[in-house]
């Protein structure tokens, strides 16, 4: 079929089912006339007359009836198809790179992608476990989930959870036979786990601390150095030293008294987890509702 068979087929149909020449040329966007036109030059192709034409009505002729009812639902079924086609382009798809911290990734990003992943689907999300600034842009991944206070300032940073705090924790076991510290500089006695991270040139991670408005960085010295807080926290509860972890990631060991808090006074709290990515990103349909479905909302 030619083109503009196609268009004056759907002219004429569009005649038929409306009866009415001027209700016709409304609904697609044309005049009278050049419908007129557009009929009465299929009809002369065809060699046969479509439609009976009095100054009050429209009506298939013969032949124009049985033209409306042979390739009139052939032209709807078409439209729904299409209709379904466009419906399957808007279905958010894909997949989402992102990156994260062990505990960002199993409290806040899992947590989050129960509800969200069920609903989508097409949506497929890999997770990157990393904990050190990774170059998001170099590295094709399309975000990534950090501190607030870490992320750059050329990034689009969203809050993902309420603000955090760090923790001091020992077994009670450990401090069965050590004293606990009063102050952040008694930890210099103390055998403590380390964490090297590639985020400062690959040294150890030095513990963060402030109060009354004095803030503290202790470099600590202990016999075990992880690079991933699982460990250090399976080594806190297994008695091996003191660790310093966010308080989320250890409450719940506290709570039962499997792990005992020191310095907390030590520890104020400071912006919470957020999700950033490059401000020139366009993002796609799945990646705006996985933002909006991690985005904090204060209660």
């Amino acid at each position: 079929m030619k083109r503009d068979d196609a268009s004056d087929l759907i002219a004429f149909l569009a005649v038929a089912r409306e009866r009415n020449f001027t209700r016709a040329a409304a609904k697609l966007g044309m005049t009278q006339s050049a419908l007129s036109q557009i009929v009465r030059g299929l009809e002369e192709r065809l060699g046969v007359r479509l439609l009976n034409r009095t100054t009050r009505s429209v009506t298939p002729t013969q032949a124009g009836e049985r033209l409306f009812s042979s390739v009139g639902p052939k032209f709807t079924a078409m439209d729904a198809d299409l209709a379904e086609l466009s419906k399957l382009r808007e279905r958010p798809a894909g997949t989402i790179r992102l990156t994260a911290t062990e505990y960002a990734a199993a409290e806040i990003l899992l947590a989050a992608l129960g509800h969200f992943l069920p609903k989508y689907p097409d949506v497929h999300v890999e997770v990157i476990i990393d904990y050190g600034l990774t170059n998001i842009v170099a590295q094709q991944v399309d975000a990534g989930i950090r501190p607030g206070e870490l992320v750059a300032k050329d990034m689009i940073a969203v809050r993902i959870s309420p603000d955090l705090r760090m923790a001091v924790v020992g077994s009670p076991s450990y401090f069965a036979v050590r004293k606990r510290p009063k102050t952040p500089q008694d930890l210099t006695q103390h055998n403590c786990l380390n964490l090297r991270l590639p985020t400062h040139g690959g040294s150890l991670y030095a513990w963060e601390f402030e109060k009354n408005g004095r803030e503290l960085n202790v470099r600590v010295d202990g016999q075990l150095v992880f690079n991933s807080a699982g460990l250090l926290l399976e080594g806190a509860l297994k008695g091996l030293g003191i660790a310093y972890l966010t308080e989320g990631h250890v409450q719940p060991y506290v709570s039962e008294g499997r792990l005992v808090r020191v310095l907390a006074d030590w520890c104020p709290p400071f912006s919470g987890y957020h999700l950033y990515y490059p401000s020139r990103r366009q993002p796609s349909s799945a990646f705006a509702l996985l933002v909006d479905a991690l985005r904090h909302r204060a209660r």
